[in-house]
């Protein structure tokens, strides 16, 4: 983990919404206790010393959601990433597997008027966000380990490295192919589209200035993250140096990190305060280990711009203006709770379509350049097998926008939990104040978490949304887990930490050969130790052997 010594601020609200789909789930009451052979085995893993003290929670069920074993699996649990099954399903059911989004970047003056100009843009050129997850150096599809080797030749291109700001590039590249030489007014980074709600309810100081804990931003570049790498000097005494890639002057750098003999415990501390474009890097790093992390971007939007800026400079377009966001003030001033009951003014559809804000231009028209994204399939494979919490978050503001009312969090929460209940499962069950499971005000039962699983099942997009379940031994957040036979590559499920709780849930192919859905949730475990986790795969073994 990063370190936990930060000075910043977080802020927001989060929700919950409405959708129609039938379900398949049972009222079946679970089978507790040590009665059972299985029950037996959990009982001796859960009073263990080593894991008493926490508190667990366990649902088994057959595929078609008939219980199989339960251990408080109606009482609340904090889901961690656990959170992302629920937002994933959604959005594969509610905006579908093929769906894509188109940011653009126009100009402020028509083709004509710039010609006339002799190349001279009169106005701004403005960068519009619509949510896309993957204006990126990443390449899709993802692929595991195991499809890397298998295919060497074949995704060759997909292991090639690319620059993370290629996609503005490409579309600064457009202007200088309109014959652009100038613009007199400014590059803007427009994230209008949602208000202006960077970090959820409950998103703690100690993530705000991580990777993991980037800003949630309609317009999102390089997953709002930045890598920042501590070298150490060749020289015990000397002076580290520290590189943050991509580097476009955003931040600067004040570092106090000394280097220290080889083999010694490195000692980082990375400090920013709110707002503040400064960060600072002390301690100490050995010889020859350097030391990297992701860092959060602030303000992804005026980086967009920023970025978008100095590519347009690089091209020979000179830019009289400045680089600046345009955010829109959240005016929804009710409670979220309220927000939570609230019914959605409109019936869910899966348009599987197109989600990019189209205009016509059919006469003198601004010069536009596009780009498109992935399907959103492919980025819900890569949100599981990752867990990557912003992804998760653009998905929950997408859903809010196009069936609540803004694309608050509020509204994008009230959709997932409408969804969840007119697949069955029950509203008592959940409550979710984010997409991505970083709040600590999530809570969600093991019950539902299975129902959920066994809902999904049946569902035209399940292929696809469980292909994005870390294999155990293999991919994603399982790579070192379940490493072993018979559980190696039997194994599919989300993993989920979040301080002192953890989870794992998903489908285990069984000793009998039939495939069994659980859920495993702990909360309140002993910290700083791997008993919890140990207990838990220890769990999921028994499961699978006994059935």
């Amino acid at each position: 983990m990063p370190p936990r010594h930060l000075r910043l601020g977080l802020v927001l609200c989060a929700a919950t919404l409405a959708l129609p789909l039938a379900a398949q789930t049972t009222s079946a009451p679970f089978p507790t206790g040590p009665s059972t052979p299985l029950g037996q085995q959990i009982a001796a893993i859960t009073t263990d010393p080593a894991a008493r003290r926490a508190h667990w929670g366990i649902a088994v069920t057959t595929l078609d959601g008939t219980p199989i074993y339960g251990l408080n699996e109606g009482e609340f649990f904090r889901p961690a990433s656990n959170a992302k099954l629920f937002t994933t399903a959604a959005a594969m059911a509610l905006l579908g597997p093929e769906t894509r989004l188109t940011t653009s970047a126009e100009s402020t003056a028509t083709l004509s008027r710039i010609v006339a100009a002799r190349g001279v843009l009169d106005g701004d050129i403005v960068l519009k966000g619509l949510g896309d997850a993957n204006i990126s150096g990443r390449s899709f599809p993802y692929l595991s380990p195991a499809e890397k080797k298998r295919h060497p030749s074949s995704v060759a291109a997909n292991l090639i490295p690319l620059d993370p700001l290629h996609h503005l590039d490409y579309l600064a590249d457009t202007f200088v192919r309109a014959g652009v030489k100038r613009v007199t007014g400014n590059i803007v980074g427009d994230e209008t589209l949602w208000p202006h709600e960077p970090y959820a309810n409950d998103w703690t100081i100690d993530d705000a200035v991580w990777g993991y804990g980037a800003p949630v931003s309609a317009l999102s570049i390089n997953d709002n993250q930045l890598k920042l790498t501590i070298n150490p000097s060749e020289h015990v005494g000397g002076a580290a140096s520290v590189q943050i890639v991509p580097d476009i002057g955003y931040y600067q750098v004040r570092s106090e990190v000394k280097t220290v003999a080889a083999k010694s415990p490195a000692s980082i501390r990375i400090d920013r305060e709110m707002g503040s474009r400064i960060v600072r890097v002390s301690g100490t790093i050995a010889v020859r280990e350097p030391y990297s992390t992701d860092i959060a971007i602030d303000d992804p939007a005026e980086f967009a711009a920023q970025a978008l800026k100095q590519a347009l400079e690089a091209r020979g377009i000179k830019v009289n203006g400045n680089a600046r966001a345009a955010h829109r003030d959240n005016g929804d001033t009710s409670e979220f709770t309220d927000e939570l009951n609230t019914p959605l003014p409109k019936l869910p559809h899966n348009n599987n379509a197109d989600q990019s804000e189209w205009t016509t231009c059919l006469d003198d028209c601004p010069i536009q350049a596009d780009q498109r994204s992935p399907p959103l399939a492919d980025d819900i494979i890569l949100t599981l097998k990752v867990s990557q919490n912003l992804h998760a978050e653009l998905l929950l503001r997408r859903l809010g926008k196009q069936y609540g009312t803004d694309g608050s969090t509020a509204q994008g929460a009230r959709v997932v939990r409408q969804f969840l209940i007119n697949a069955g499962l029950d509203g008592d069950d959940f409550v979710f104040y984010d997409g991505s499971g970083l709040s600590g005000h999530d809570l969600v039962t093991p019950r539902a978490t299975a129902q959920l699983l066994a809902y999904a099942t049946h569902q035209p997009w399940f292929a696809q949304w469980r292909s994005g379940f870390p294999v155990g031994g293999e991919d994603g957040t399982l790579a070192s887990r379940f490493a072993q036979p018979p559980l190696k590559d039997h194994l599919f499920a989300k993993t989920g930490t979040l301080s002192e709780a953890r989870a794992l849930s998903g489908y285990v192919d069984c000793a009998s050969g039939k495939t069994v859905i659980f859920s495993v949730m702990v909360d309140n475990h002993a910290p700083n130790t791997p008993a919890d986790r140990i207990a838990m795969d220890h769990i999921v073994a028994a499961i699978a052997a006994a059935n």
